[in-house]
């Protein structure tokens, strides 16, 4: 069987590449694997969705296969995948499962799980889980009956609690500013305008009226424009957009220009360190950060470390070293004080409270981070490992790197959720950066062609 989980959960077209079958079948292996610690009472399981009208059927299926494996669930609706993780470690419980499918298309879903505390696994647990998965496909496991079976409750009340969380965490009153906000018509579509208005700012919501069918339509973290018209038009001080599952976080200044995850990583370090809170004054981000965020972080005297492209990967450093603010570029923004995972909502708030702490726009506080002219090509592929890796492909980034020496760098990487390469380049113009890019994404095409 192919690899199941993929850069962040398990990934595919909802009813096709994620069957209720096979959404059942994961929610058994995940109960077995993550709550084999204690046998001395029920596991306990939060699951969550966002708006994708799929989500009803997986959700049905994932708490059909929890129950029919002992677990009790907690069903807590539609919210935002932190207040999953969020709900997870408040409940005590011992997995959280969040259907999304974050930034992508409406007619794909996902699988996301979270251990005891509301963690995200690491590969070695999504490897058992995954093995377990085959297990119960070709043998048969024992089932409990009776009062073994698993029940399930709603929980009615889990938006006010998540509110209630990320406002008690803003060191800053957010009154005088002016803010729109767009929820992607996703997860964020209640809790994000509620978060910012009781926090004290001036609310504007849009794309915060979720049908089932318009999520991330033209709208949210990967569509700008809507935001970028509804800021100047309104006067607003900044935009912030979410996506789906409201995870991310980018934001565009009171012109519309955009501020990416390396931009705000930066603002909220300076916050931080202003603050005494950025621990050892590190901060971790990925490989696909901007080389102007290290610049920028090295010239203010804070230090920055790398890791792959995942927030699990940030987040997995972020716990090993005790440290307290990391995220990628995309706007997976992790403040491990407040939050177990990346926090679009609670990212925004604190956003806003270094601007209303120091009375700077939100442009004045970016344009610390001087950004190196980037390119990044979404190849489609057949195979996405054979299309990184084949001889051809490694020699032109070989060849790349050599002719930009220290003045850019390239990362290639296989999409970890879908059938592309990634093709990054980075160079002192944005015209070099291109054409290294398009040499090597023809590479890629030619080793391995899109079906």
């Amino acid at each position: 069987m192919g690899r199941l989980f993929g850069t962040d959960g398990v990934r595919g077209r909802a009813n096709v590449d994620l069957t209720p079958e096979l959404a059942l079948a994961v929610a058994v292996a995940a109960a077995h694997t993550l709550a084999e610690t204690d046998r001395s009472r029920p596991p306990l399981a939060v699951v969550g969705r966002d708006t994708r009208a799929s989500g009803e059927m997986l959700e049905a299926a994932v708490v059909a296969g929890l129950t029919s494996a002992g677990a009790n669930v907690v069903r807590v609706g539609v919210l935002p995948t932190p207040a999953v993780a969020f709900l997870t470690a408040e409940a005590k419980a011992d997995l959280g499962v969040m259907l999304s499918a974050s930034h992508n298309p409406m007619p794909d879903n996902g699988i996301k799980l979270f251990a005891a505390g509301g963690h995200k696994l690491p590969d070695e647990i999504e490897a058992r889980i995954e093995a377990a998965v085959e297990a119960n496909a070709t043998t048969a496991w024992d089932r409990p009956v009776g009062a073994g079976v698993g029940r399930v409750h709603d929980l009615l009340d889990g938006a006010d609690h998540y509110v209630q969380h990320l406002t008690g965490t803003v060191p800053h009153r957010l009154d005088g500013i002016t803010v729109v906000v767009d929820c992607a018509n996703g997860a964020a579509s209640e809790v994000a305008p509620v978060a910012y208005r009781e926090a004290g700012a001036e609310v504007h919501a849009i794309y915060a009226e979720p049908d089932g069918l318009n999520i991330n339509d033209d709208c949210g973290s990967n569509h700008l424009d809507q935001l970028r018209e509804a800021v100047v038009r309104l006067g607003a001080d900044l935009g912030i957009a979410h996506d789906g599952d409201a995870d991310r976080c980018v934001a565009v200044t009171a012109a519309g220009d955009e501020v990416d995850g390396d931009q705000v990583m930066a603002i909220l370090a300076l916050a931080m360190r202003d603050a005494g809170t950025l621990t050892e004054d590190t901060l971790v981000a990925t490989v696909m950060s901007n080389l102007g965020l290290r610049l920028a972080m090295s010239a203010q005297g804070i230090r920055l470390v790398e890791t792959k492209v995942g927030d699990r990967y940030v987040l997995e450093e972020l716990r090993a070293a005790g440290l307290a603010l990391g995220g990628e570029q995309s706007g997976h923004i992790v403040m491990p004080a407040h939050a177990t995972t990346g926090d679009g909502v609670l990212t925004g708030l604190h956003l806003m409270a270094r601007m209303a702490q120091t009375g700077r726009s939100l442009a004045e506080l970016a344009s610390v981070v001087t950004k190196l002219p980037q390119v990044l090509i979404n190849v489609p592929v057949g195979d996405r490992t054979v299309g990184a890796a084949a001889p051809a492909v490694r020699a032109e980034v070989e060849r790349a790197e050599a002719e930009l020496g220290d003045t850019g760098r390239v990362l290639l990487r296989p999409s970890g959720t879908e059938p592309l390469v990634r093709v990054m380049v980075e160079a002192a113009t944005e015209a070099t950066a291109r054409e290294v890019a398009e040499r090597i994404a023809d590479r890629v095409r030619a080793a391995s062609p899109a079906g």
